[in-house]
């Protein structure tokens, strides 16, 4: 039986496009998660999966902890979500301390409902849920805590979210995105459509980490009076999960040649101030990324030090083409 190739994206991509610039990579055969780059003056860099060997390590562990990045964030003055960190409770009671889950709970009531819960330290969006109630917060931090024993209690800010990746002094792509979303054709039944849509991203070679059984997506069908025997209107659309991450369905659509210069500026300052080259900065907006920053409409959401763009790069020809040069940058970067 042939092997199956399980390269991830980034290295697909940097075998391409390495020789461009005389540069060598060699993936590990077994795995394929991990390489390195022979650059023509004899540099080495390496890679594992989507973080890349241009980043400080001190600030990439930093802007994994989204606590952390959140506290340097805001003492550098930018503006960010309000919310804070609990422990499950066995790790409240190894570190003695009483932000457990109760005290999750409470801090829930006073930022006010809905809240957003998450891991501290998860990507991709998995485990990002919203919660409305009591029943929905401690049904979302137990499930967080399967997989992280931190987690972050959010205050819901509504906008349109968007994700800048920079290099160095340049802000490189920017693309908005979109919840995992469906469109009616009129007769077929929601359920159908979400099968649909989550076998095209099989076709196309983009997995989706969402199930048609997702609590969160019945949870708001029901809020919207649907359930998955329902039948949408021809072009009638609605979103089935509340965060826009790609890895969870949601669409992107390209910003790059829109964006503010304010926001390009502000997005390049912060990754410089957190000690980064290399970033993925997270933004919700109230209002359209095209016009100027004001304060009180914009938030940072998070940082990402390894910003992988394997969801993106599934979404159109040109897309394809924007991560290509994105990475041909990156390696140029690295080389010097």
């Amino acid at each position: 039986m042939k092997k199956k190739n399980i390269t991830p994206l980034l290295g697909e991509i940097l075998k391409k496009i390495a020789p461009r610039i005389g540069a060598k990579v060699i993936i590990e055969p077994k795995w394929g998660f991990v390489g390195q780059i022979i650059f023509k003056n004899g540099r080495k860099r390496y890679f594992r999966y989507s973080s890349l060997d241009l980043n400080p390590l001190g600030a990439s562990d930093i802007a994994k902890d989204k606590g952390y990045a959140d506290f340097f964030m805001n003492r550098l003055g930018y503006p960010t979500i309000p919310g804070q960190v609990f422990f499950s409770d066995n790790w409240s009671r190894a570190i003695g301390s009483k932000k457990n889950i109760d005290a999750a709970y409470c801090y829930a009531q006073k930022i006010g409902w809905p809240v957003i819960v998450k891991p501290n330290g998860g990507s991709q969006g998995r485990g990002v849920f919203k919660a409305y109630n009591k029943s929905e917060f401690y049904r979302a931090m137990h499930l967080v805590f399967k997989q992280d024993k931190i987690a972050l209690v959010q205050k819901f800010i509504s906008g349109r979210d968007y994700r800048l990746v920079v290099l160095d002094d340049k802000v490189i792509s920017a693309y908005e995105r979109l919840p995992f979303n469906i469109t009616g054709d009129g007769k077929s039944s929601i359920e159908r459509l979400i099968k649909n849509k989550l076998r095209g991203f099989i076709r196309d070679g983009r997995s989706a980490r969402i199930d048609v059984d997702d609590w969160r997506i019945s949870r708001n069908l029901k809020k919207q009076k649907l359930t998955l025997k329902s039948v949408l209107l021809s072009g009638q659309r609605i979103f089935l999960l509340d965060n826009a991450n790609l890895s969870s369905g949601g669409d992107a659509l390209d910003v790059t040649k829109t964006i503010h210069p304010g926001f390009k500026k502000l997005a390049v300052r912060l990754v410089k101030d957190m000690g980064l080259r290399f970033c993925g900065v997270d933004l919700m907006v109230d209002g359209d990324i095209s016009r100027v920053p004001r304060t009180g409409k914009y938030w940072i959401i998070e940082i990402n030090a390894a910003p992988g763009l394997d969801h993106y790069i599934k979404t159109g020809r040109e897309q394809e083409k924007v991560v290509e040069n994105m990475y041909l940058r990156v390696l140029k970067a690295m080389g010097k």
